[in-house]
């Protein structure tokens, strides 16, 4: 199955970023090993650990046994805003070496840079750091400062980062995590509800593009069923990604047998 080298993209979603433990064991149940792998916010974090060496059976356990995801939960601070920061100490904990170069598989990171108002990929230099700036979520969480630039979720601009696999894989991968059907209407007087429905929007919309890309696109459906906050659900979310990608396999390998267009 590896003869062409393959490349995944994983979306970032807060805690239904855990349904791409799921979709990764199912693709390795039958035979499909990425080498280069790309993510934005939460699926940095997962694209890091992958990277770094680790099963999907240990990304559960990671998931479900540490804070690491819950960064992404909300709570108070003076400024309003919430430091992450403690991610690059969990991440140091379960990765060592803080060294894009150093990881057995290649790794892109998507980032929103806040003074230039672009998107852009980070693969070299620190790990930690960038995995933190992707995952800092807008209007929750404090950007974040690398050599001068600030930094925030890369999901507000790519939320699929497709494009810096293009010029290192043959095929592609790409994993959407976010809900863009439609929204039930008994939400729609929910202030904090309509923001995270317009956050959805727009990092589906930024992906779609880079989504057509890819010879195999797994779209999570069954995701939206639940919110960017339910931690505690790892389970449940982990299989969403487990089952929905083993029903679309007789596809994905189907899509991965053929040669990919030049």
């Amino acid at each position: 199955m590896n003869q062409n080298k393959l490349g995944i993209a994983l979306a970032g979603g807060g805690a239904r970023g855990i349904a791409h433990i799921g979709v990764l064991k199912a693709l390795e149940e039958n035979g499909i090993f990425p080498q280069y792998i790309a993510g934005a916010s939460a699926g940095s974090i997962v694209g890091a650990l992958y990277a770094a060496g680790k099963t999907p059976d240990e990304l559960l356990t990671i998931a479900k046994e540490t804070n690491l995801f819950k960064v992404f939960r909300p709570g108070l601070s003076l400024s309003g805003l919430i430091d992450i920061s403690n991610l690059q100490e969990i991440l140091a904990e379960q990765i060592g070496e803080d060294n894009f170069e150093t990881l057995p598989k290649k790794l892109f990171i998507s980032v929103t840079n806040l003074n230039r108002g672009e998107a852009q990929i980070i693969e070299s230099g620190k790990i930690f750091q960038a995995v933190q700036a992707s995952s800092a979520i807008p209007l929750l969480f404090k950007p974040v400062t690398i050599d001068g630039e600030v930094y925030i979720d890369g999901g507000v601009l790519k939320n699929l980062p497709v494009e810096p696999l293009v010029a290192h894989c043959d095929q592609l991968i790409g994993v959407n995590v976010m809900p863009h059907s439609p929204m039930e209407t008994k939400n729609v007087d929910d202030l904090v509800e309509i923001g995270k429905r317009c956050f959805d929007l727009i990092a589906w919309n930024n992906a779609k593009a880079e989504m057509a890309q890819c010879d195999v696109q797994i779209d999570l459906q069954g995701i939206v069923h639940y919110d960017v906050f339910d931690f505690l659900k790892a389970d449940d979310i982990h299989n969403v990604g487990y089952i929905e990608t083993l029903v679309q396999m007789p596809s994905i390998l189907r899509n991965l047998a053929k040669e990919r267009a030049c």
